[in-house]
């Protein structure tokens, strides 16, 4: 197993994070937060949707919610996010996130106000680029001050019924 495979997200988003926070405060700086705030969830955004192809790519059968679901180790590796699973079965994924380190960790580094930009923004992009058969709905998010994250993704409906 490579080094980058050995290193959770957890650990890897305080990584790219302490490298942003820098780039995210000069920006504030000379374009006002605003633009900066969408510069910088820009950015993620596309690299999210790339890493979701990636990843589909690397699976042999081809990309589709049940394998969608066995990645979710990684982004639980290191006790990051405390989840109850509802649903997974061919047609749907559903969870919701009780305790989110990530959101903690952005606090923790003072980056909270951009902490939805650097993680949460991603769930979206990244299934895009992994498997635009599935959509993904999330009503409410911990990062934002909820309760919890409702991860509901489930397999989109052929269109014209067939």
């Amino acid at each position: 197993m490579s080094a980058e495979a050995e290193l959770g997200i957890l650990a890897r988003r305080r990584i790219e994070a302490e490298v942003i926070k820098p780039i995210y405060e000069t920006l504030c700086e000379r374009l006002g937060q605003e633009q900066a705030r969408a510069l910088i969830g820009e950015a993620i955004a596309k690299t999210a949707v790339a890493v979701g192809r990636d990843f589909a790519a690397r699976e042999p059968g081809g990309a589709d919610l049940h394998t969608f679901a066995d990645l979710q180790r990684l982004w639980t590796q290191d006790d990051a996010l405390e989840v109850t699973v509802l649903q997974a079965d061919k047609d749907a994924f559903s969870y919701d996130v009780h305790r989110c380190r990530y959101a903690e960790m952005y606090r923790d580094m003072g980056l909270g106000e951009i902490g939805h930009l650097l993680s949460c923004n991603r769930d979206h992009a990244f299934i895009e680029g992994y498997d635009p058969d599935v959509e993904l709905t999330r009503t409410t998010t911990i990062m934002s001050g909820g309760t919890c994250c409702d991860f509901r993704y489930r397999a989109k409906k052929p269109e014209g019924g067939s």
